[in-house]
């Protein structure tokens, strides 16, 4: 039976979906010594999901650098603390890889964001809003793709949280290797979809009729 998805999700249904959340390890690394290995473990890895958290800023004109990058395996995420660690050279290195396939949603802020930290050339690196087209879905943040291809919802209440507290508390951990985690997730829904055909399309359009179409 095809999987049904929409071109656009209707966000006032994610609230009533049930909550995903990471299961696997989480580490948190916070020395400059500690991102050698883990950099090195990471590496060996098939693929990768990445994501960044900043500190928010609520002064306009204030802005602070990204203080947490998180780095995924399908079953265990580091999270870098980068406002402890640093850009280091081994952080560099993971960045700049042209190896591993990394994944990512709107990577060109969070590029920007690290930029901040030290100069570094961005890797190969796949950008989950550059792919979602290809099967007829618009939307393009992480909530609404992930509601729109799994029925879950992802959480944003810590988005807004204190990411360079000395303490990450539990919430924050799960909240942030969730993003990054669910990255992998999205990318292999879509090249799945694709290559198979097997899904459903709902075209929504702004009248609120619905056309489908039916890819198998």
């Amino acid at each position: 039976m095809p999987k049904t998805i929409y071109n656009k999700y209707d966000k006032s249904l994610i609230s009533s979906l049930p909550v995903e959340q990471f299961q696997g390890r989480i580490i948190v690394i916070l020395t400059a010594n500690d991102t050698e290995r883990a950099v090195r473990y990471l590496l060996s890895q098939p693929i990768l999901g990445f994501d960044t958290e900043t500190r928010p800023s609520f002064r306009r004109g204030n802005q602070y650098k990204a203080a947490l990058l998180q780095v995924s395996t399908p079953d265990t995420c580091f999270l870098f603390r980068l406002n402890h660690t640093g850009l280091t050279p081994a952080l560099i290195r993971l960045l700049e890889d042209q190896q591993v396939k990394k994944v990512a949603l709107s990577w060109h802020d969070d590029i920007n964001s690290l930029h901040k930290w030290g100069h570094f050339k961005p890797g190969v690196f796949i950008d989950i809003q550059n792919l979602v087209s290809d099967i007829g879905i618009e939307d393009l943040s992480l909530q609404k793709l992930y509601a729109n291809l799994f029925g879950h919802k992802i959480s944003k209440r810590q988005q807004l949280s204190n990411w360079e507290a000395d303490i990450l508390n539990d919430k924050q951990k799960v909240y942030a290797a969730t993003d990054a985690w669910a990255c992998i997730r999205i990318y292999e829904e879509i090249i799945r979809l694709k290559e198979s055909g097997d899904y459903k399309l709902i075209i929504k359009e702004e009248n609120n009729e619905a056309n489908i179409s039916e890819k198998r």
